[in-house]
């Protein structure tokens, strides 16, 4: 009898997004000879109900269970997620004796807290397709296993976290996307995903992408990232959304995904959106990958000022923001700049600057989130402490008492943009509909997407796509 794997997804926010990693990761646990199957909990209503279902008519050798997301990362917001995860991880605990391992992304940024905060004793940092497999094939044999590279476990000596080894994509199975409901995805989270690479070389002081995936970009084969978006158009799927830190990051590996998909077609039956960076991007990417099918390119701009964009740790200027507005306005490219507003140095000035310069280039839409949410292991988190995490740092804001390892949602935002930060620069945005800024006196321009009834409505309705461009669309259509 083959060893039984069950993956547990708890994320239960609507719109719902799709679990990619769990697809990708059932796929290499059967190539690996496991019996697997994904327990979503995303659509039910009761989650102790679905735990009791599941295993009143399952046995399974070991539980799975990722964590996308530790919280909305959403100043506004401040929705900590890892309470009801810790419930979900109890309520499984209470119903199999079979181990539980954690995985995903908000796991391995912090996973030392997050082992300890939800009592459990085992979880795989960074990529999972290589070390879960072998954790498994190690706990079915009786084998030791603290030698796993990404293994993340409680001992006598406390909790041992091994650095991960980061994998050759292309050294992963193919995946044909069926471990997941892609299709029921795409009804009720208007879109599905794809990853093209992992990793991120660059040094942004906040961004987690470098901790959980690794410093080095891995790039897949053209030719495989258009297989798996030829498996989702079978499956009916055939709006998407890239899960790349930045899809042009290197230029020449997007421009060579772009080139496979039009030679195979795949621009006229699929629509996608991508994040990327300002720079790289020239008129000839913007080009393919509007020729690719591309219909909305995020931008993380954060800034519209030189010396925060230096401080932040961007390697571009806002020139670049210029060029890279000019291209697709000539190219006919809808596309949003999201800034991110409130970092290290940060004053009123800068903020005016910055949203002078974003009604000057005109993008389609512009994101305006305030407060920088600190992650450990980033130049943020280690300024930070430096600094002191407590109440008397006058920058720190969310849950400051007792977080000294940013587990719960803690934000920079510098005391230099005055004593009312959010009430300035909702008086700087005023009724400029291009502006998603969320407050008391816009609710209605709120573009976090944890739990946003618009966006769900409109889904059901039959829109499609990234959820900033359902917004832009609704917002021009007078709704």
């Amino acid at each position: 009898m083959s060893f039984r794997v069950v993956l547990v997804n708890p994320n239960q926010m609507k719109p719902a997004v799709a679990p990619i990693g769990l697809d990708y990761l059932a796929s290499s646990l059967k190539a690996e000879g496991f019996e697997v199957e994904v327990l979503d909990l995303c659509f039910a209503e009761d989650f102790h109900t679905a735990l009791d279902g599941y295993f009143r008519e399952h046995t399974v050798d070991a539980v799975g269970f990722s964590i996308r997301n530790t919280d909305d990362c959403y100043y506004a917001g401040q929705d900590f997620f890892l309470p009801r995860y810790r419930e979900m991880i109890q309520a499984t605990q209470e119903r199999t004796s079979a181990p539980l391992i954690l995985g995903g992304v908000g796991f391995s940024v912090m996973p030392e807290s997050i082992l300890r905060y939800c009592g459990v004793d085992l979880g795989i940092v960074g990529d999972g397709e290589w070390a879960l497999p072998r954790l498994l094939h190690r706990l079915e044999h009786g084998e030791e296993y603290g030698d796993l590279p990404g293994l993340a476990c409680r001992t006598e000596r406390g909790i041992l976290v091994n650095p991960p080894a980061f994998l050759d994509l292309d050294e992963l199975p193919s995946s044909r996307r069926g471990a997941i409901d892609n299709q029921r995805y795409l009804r009720e989270g208007g879109m599905g995903g794809i990853e093209t690479k992992r990793g991120c070389p660059r040094g942004c002081i906040y961004c987690a992408d470098p901790v959980a995936k690794g410093r080095v970009c891995r790039a897949r084969s053209p030719s495989k990232v258009a297989d798996e978006i030829e498996h989702l158009l079978e499956l009916g799927v055939d709006w998407l959304h890239t899960c790349d830190s930045e899809f042009n990051i290197p230029a020449h590996h997007a421009e060579a995904v772009c080139e496979e998909m039009i030679r195979r077609g795949l621009g006229e039956r699929v629509r996608w959106y991508a994040y990327c960076a300002p720079r790289p991007f020239s008129q000839e990417l913007a080009s393919l990958m509007r020729r690719a099918g591309c219909v909305g390119i995020d931008f993380g701009v954060d800034s519209g000022d030189d010396g925060m964009l230096r401080r932040l740790g961007r390697d571009f200027t806002t020139e670049d923001l210029k060029e890279v507005a000019r291209i697709c306005h000539q190219e006919g490219i809808t596309f949003m700049y999201d800034l991110l507003l409130g970092g290290p140095g940060e004053m009123r000035e800068t903020v005016r600057k910055t949203i002078e310069l974003m009604r000057q280039l005109n993008p389609s839409r512009v994101g305006v989130p305030v407060g920088v949410r600190i992650y450990p292991g980033t130049p943020l988190a280690r300024m930070v402490r430096r600094e002191g995490v407590g109440t008397d740092n006058p920058h720190l804001h969310g849950r400051v008492v007792d977080n000294d390892d940013f587990l719960a949602p803690i934000f920079y935002l510098s005391a230099d943009m005055g004593p009312d930060p959010l009430s300035f620069v909702g008086h700087l945005v005023g009724k400029d509909e291009r502006f998603f800024f969320g407050s008391a006196e816009r609710e209605e321009a709120d573009y976090n997407y944890n739990q946003n009834e618009l966006l769900v409505e409109a889904i059901q309705e039959g829109y499609r796509g990234a959820f900033w461009d359902i917004l832009r669309r609704l917002r021009e259509e007078g709704r």
